[in-house]
């Protein structure tokens, strides 16, 4: 039977034919498969989710001191400065826009609410923010030891916001602390977004204790007051009562919605604090959040906050975001005694709903108020403030 014999060359071109037929049908199949999603990033987002006078200026000073950080302190602002909407509801949107940006350390979205010529100090509250005052954005402080505001202001302000753009880049956690979000729903597209790992650490306080505490910064709550309650940059007559009972009522949305019924996506990435239990037992409860978001406590961390909270201070300043060593517990009754009865009883009324969800008791009359031993607050156990991702059981079904 003859044989068929290929020369060298002919096989060469055989063999090159063959390559040639495989990318191709390679090529063409590929074209029917679904496209490949990008590849998530390996950072952590955390969004301190809270109210104005709750506390959130020091719990973001924890996480902006540790070295693993890169904090800002309420991006947003710009937004409600700037644009000057009737109300927080119009504003919403671009919050949740700028948010994002943030998130992605892409500080562009700022051009729209900054000077043209804008230095890092245009940035609110920017010398808060320990990373801001460290290398690659400042040389000043290493990123191990705790930032100096005074000196940060004096030496870190630079020309630009490229440095802050590297220096985001280059941490594994991004934090953000808000106080002007009032719902969970603008959130949903950052909690879907596959290229954001995104945590909410939903800081509340008892409201008899917020109202003391604005009652020491009325002026610098003048403007926030009158968005809250959609009048835009109008003034609003005795505000006090009602903006506090639009912050009740958004702790109450916020709450119910990631405890009564989540969507799948919020699960392990939502959890409940109560500004009352962290300076109760600070260590504690701040080693928590950091595990909830995947950060390490150090020695020196654990001593700075040690200090930070056993203070002789009474936190009696009105300035409204200084942050002092102080007496965090003794600070956390202080109302019980600055208050008169009938203020109180008022609004015990206007968010009797939020203190029942939340777990702070009503007193009933002015002996009770005054009576420090006499402890107004349900143990925390009553409560579920949080789901953490379980390896040995699924998430409960509904």
């Amino acid at each position: 039977m003859p044989r068929c014999r290929l020369t060298a060359p002919a096989l060469v071109t055989l063999v090159l034919l063959q390559g040639v037929t495989v990318v191709l049908l390679f090529g063409w199949y590929g074209h029917l498969l679904p496209a490949k999603a990008p590849p998530t990033q390996d950072k952590v987002h955390v969004l301190l989710l809270s109210s104005w006078r709750s506390g959130s200026s020091f719990l973001g000073q924890v996480f902006s001191q540790h070295p693993d950080v890169f904090y800002l302190m309420e991006p947003a602002w710009h937004v409600w400065t700037t644009l000057r909407q009737p109300g927080a509801w119009a504003l919403r949107m671009a919050v949740r826009d700028l948010v994002r940006s943030v998130f992605q350390c892409d500080l562009s979205v700022l051009e729209s609410y900054t000077p043209a010529n804008r230095n890092v100090s245009h940035l609110f509250m920017w010398s808060h923010s320990r990373a801001l005052c460290s290398p690659p954005a400042c040389p000043l402080t290493p990123r191990n030891d705790f930032s100096n505001e005074t000196e940060c202001k004096k030496r870190c302000d630079a020309r630009g916001l490229q440095g802050v753009e590297q220096a985001c880049r280059s941490y594994s956690h991004v934090v953000l602390k808000e106080v002007r979000f009032f719902d969970l729903a603008p959130l949903y597209p950052l909690l879907q977004d596959p290229s954001l790992d995104l945590r909410i650490i939903h800081l509340v306080r008892d409201p008899r204790a917020v109202a003391r505490s604005r009652d020491q910064s009325a002026k610098a709550l003048l403007r926030d007051n009158g968005l809250v309650l959609e009048r835009g940059d109008a003034q609003v007559g005795d505000p006090q009562y009602r903006v506090l009972q639009e912050v009740c009522r958004s702790h109450v949305r916020i709450h119910e919605t990631a405890a009564l019924k989540p969507p799948d996506f919020l699960r392990g990435r939502y959890r409940m604090v109560r500004y009352e239990d962290v300076v109760r037992d600070p260590l504690a409860e701040i080693q928590g959040m950091y595990d909830f978001v995947g950060l390490d406590m150090s020695a020196r961390l654990k001593d700075w906050i040690y200090r930070v909270t056993h203070g002789k201070g009474k936190g009696t300043h009105k300035e409204a975001f200084q942050i002092t060593s102080r007496n965090a517990a003794d600070v956390s009754q202080a109302w019980r005694s600055a208050l008169s009865y009938e203020k109180v009883r008022r609004i015990q009324e206007l968010c009797k709903g939020a203190m029942a969800l939340l777990g702070y008791r009503p007193v009933d009359s002015e002996k009770e108020q005054r009576q420090l031993d006499l402890d107004l607050l349900f143990p925390r156990q009553r409560y579920r403030f949080t789901w953490l991702p379980s390896k040995a059981a699924p998430p409960p079904q509904e």
